[in-house]
C-alpha cells in the first residue's frame, strides 16, 4: 500500500470517530507502530489532525465523542478524580457533572458515607446506586448518548437544589486562567456554580491551552473555588487569581 492510501485511510478512520489512538490505528490497519506514527507526523503537518498523547484528533471535529473520551488521558483522570473526591466531607450535598473525567470519582465516592450525588448523568446516578450511594438524576434530554443530559429542564432542576460543592470538567482552560466550554452544559455549569457553596474545576494538562478556541466561556478562574489538575500552574497564574485554590493532583 503507498503511502497516500495509507494516509486517506487513516483520514478516514479519524473523521469518521474524531478521536482514535495510535493503537487502535496500528491494529485496525495492520501497520508497523513506526509506519503509523510517520504517517500521523505527515498529516499533523498538513494541519488535517492533531497528534495528542498516544492518540490523534480530526482538526475540524466538533469534539471527541463520548467512547473515546473515556480512555483519553485516563491516567490523568484518574488521578484528579481522587483528588477531586478527597474534597467531599461526610454528610455533603455535591453536583457532579457528566464530564468523564467527572464519573471516575464514582468509586471514590462510594467510600463516602451519608452524601447526596446530583448530576446529569444517568450512568453515574446507577452505578453510585449500586454502591448505596443516594443519588439524584437531574433529568432532561439526551445531548450525549447514552446518559448525558442537558436542557432548559436540566437546568431548572439544578437551580432547586443547594449544594455545599460542585464538581465539573469543561473543554479547556487558557494559560490566561480562561475557562472555555461549547454551548452544550454553558447554562448548567453557570447554575451548578451558583448554586453550591464551592465549586471545582477538574481538568487535564492536555486541555491547558495558549489561547482559548472555544466559542462560549464561563470567565476565568475567579468563578471557581478551585481547580484539580495534573498541570503545573506558573506562580504568575496563582498571584493572578489569589482566591483560588491550586490543588495538584
Amino acid at each position: 500500500m503507498y503511502q497516500k492510501e495509507r494516509l486517506d485511510n487513516i483520514m478516514q478512520i479519524v473523521k469518521s470517530c474524531g478521536y482514535v489512538t495510535v493503537k487502535y490505528l496500528v491494529a485496525t490497519l495492520h501497520y508497523s507502530n513506526a509506519t503509523i506514527n510517520r504517517d500521523l507526523n505527515a498529516l499533523e503537518k498538513q494541519k488535517k489532525i492533531k497528534r495528542t498523547y498516544g492518540g490523534v484528533e480530526y482538526t475540524q471535529t466538533q469534539g471527541v465523542p463520548l467512547p473515546f473520551r473515556y480512555n483519553k488521558m485516563r491516567a490523568s483522570k484518574l488521578k484528579i478524580a481522587k483528588r477531586a473526591t478527597e474534597l467531599v466531607g461526610e454528610g455533603e450535598v455535591i453536583f457532579v457533572d457528566a464530564s468523564t473525567t467527572c464519573e471516575y470519582m464514582t468509586e471514590y465516592l462510594a467510600e463516602k458515607k451519608d452524601i447526596t450525588v446530583i448530576t446529569n448523568n444517568m450512568a453515574l446516578v446507577m452505578r453510585l446506586s449500586e454502591y448505596g450511594v443516594n443519588a439524584v438524576c437531574l433529568g432532561g434530554r439526551i445531548v450525549e448518548s447514552p446518559c448525558m443530559l442537558d436542557g432548559a429542564e436540566t437546568v431548572e432542576n439544578a437551580l432547586k437544589y443547594r449544594a455545599d460543592k460542585a464538581f465539573f470538567s469543561t473543554a479547556e482552560l487558557t494559560k490566561e486562567g480562561e475557562i472555555g466550554t461549547g454551548e452544550i452544559y454553558y447554562l448548567l455549569h453557570n447554575a451548578m456554580i451558583r448554586q453550591a457553596k464551592e465549586a471545582y474545576l477538574l481538568i487535564d494538562s492536555e486541555k491547558i491551552k495558549p489561547k482559548s478556541e472555544s466559542k462560549r466561556a464561563l470567565g476565568d478562574l475567579e468563578v471557581v473555588t478551585g481547580v484539580v489538575s495534573d498541570y503545573g500552574f506558573d506562580e504568575e497564574t496563582r498571584k493572578k487569581f489569589p482566591k483560588t485554590a491550586f490543588i495538584k493532583a
